[in-house]
């Protein structure tokens, strides 16, 4: 008979790995990368300050009729040409792909983990973390292949002629880049995260329930 195990350590673990992937995802899909300078206008003879323009991985937010507008510039998406979507960023955009593909299968297997200690004679804890330390690696390249696109025409537009890589020059780094970083952080943390949930999971105390024919067991 199967059993239902839930620790304070394994539920943790299962939040943050959903946690770490919904934030890497917002901040892969926001065009707030990079903000560029603040742009004045004058409207009626009176000076006024628009919203900055900003850039994502795939996606751009301008202003256009006198209006902000929000758009995907990589309309073709990788075969879009360099000079509107950088090869780095493309590069970017792969391995955040591959990176959140890997841990949504472990937020699946994270889950399926309260019902299933381990598959084949392998914890599927541990297995589980081994794959998140790999989508954290993806991610962690990923953010470096961003800034590596810095010193390309769409950047050096928006930041001004002195934007090289890893030097922004006019521009500042936009909340999606540490929602990025936040996420990579946490898919790690959930990673190591993931050795004390099988400890939990196979603790004695856990044991002795089973052995009282518990199919539930709870310890928070």
């Amino acid at each position: 008979m199967g059993h239902v195990i839930v620790t304070s350590i394994s539920l943790i673990w299962v939040l943050l790995t959903i946690v770490a992937t919904l934030a890497v995802l917002s901040a892969l899909l926001t065009p707030k990368w990079l903000i560029g300078p603040q742009r004045i206008g004058y409207v009626n003879g009176t000076a006024v300050s628009f919203s900055a323009p900003s850039v994502g991985v795939f996606s751009r937010c301008t202003r256009l009729n006198g209006a902000n507008n929000c758009a995907i510039f990589a309309m073709d998406g990788l075969a879009t040409d360099p000079s509107v979507f950088p090869t780095f960023w493309k590069l970017t955009l792969v391995l955040f792909a591959m990176g959140l593909t890997i841990m949504t299968f472990s937020t699946m297997t994270a889950l399926l983990s309260c019902c299933v200690q381990s598959i084949n004679k392998k914890s599927i804890f541990t297995t589980t973390g081994a794959i998140q330390s790999l989508a954290g690696i993806f991610y962690i390249l990923g953010i470096i292949m961003y800034a590596a696109g810095w010193g390309t025409p769409r950047v050096v537009r928006l930041c001004g002629v002195e934007a090289h890589p890893f030097y922004l020059a006019d521009c500042s780094i936009g909340w999606s880049v540490y929602c990025a970083m936040g996420g990579t952080i946490l898919t790690l943390v959930t990673a190591s995260l993931s050795v004390a949930a099988e400890k939990a999971t196979s603790s004695d105390k856990v044991g002795r329930h089973v052995e009282k024919g518990e199919t539930l067991v709870c310890l928070l």
